[in-house]
């Protein structure tokens, strides 16, 4: 039993040796938008669509640093807001609205990172808040 713990012991700090990155890029052309939704987007989306994520201790700690750069990547794939003015007006426009449908679903923020993040969890007025401005959009698009 003990030469199973020392392997396994010795496989995790084996791979504390290899760093994943955790670069955040420069803000190229960050979301306009009212301080009021600004606020809301940084609290409850920026660690994971931005350029401006917050890293937390246990992304430098493998296995789970592996899962955090992942998320991450895929979040800024997806939609990141640091880089939301070059997109085209039309897809703004859509993003915006699919910000508002995930919130509805109960998609975003995901439950795993409000464990973690409590801060990020979206009340009651904030989804009221991000549905006005999600429909200000839709309608401006008509």
């Amino acid at each position: 039993m003990k030469r199973i713990f020392y392997l396994l012991l010795s496989v995790f700090l084996f791979f504390q040796l290899f760093p994943v990155s955790r670069e955040n890029p420069p803000v190229t052309s960050e979301i306009v938008t009212t301080l009021e939704i600004k606020n809301i987007l940084k609290r409850s989306c920026y660690d994971c669509h931005s350029n401006e994520t917050v890293w937390p201790f246990y992304s430098y700690v493998f296995p789970v640093s592996y899962l955090v750069t992942n998320h991450v990547s895929e979040g800024r794939e997806e939609l990141n807001f640091s880089e939301f003015g070059t997109l085209p007006e039309r897809k703004q426009k859509k993003k915006i609205y699919e910000v508002w449908e995930q919130v509805e679903e109960g998609e975003m923020p995901p439950k795993d990172y409000l464990l973690l993040h409590p801060s990020a969890k979206l009340s009651d007025n904030d989804k009221e808040v991000l549905k006005r401005w999600a429909n200000e959009f839709s309608e401006d698009s008509e």
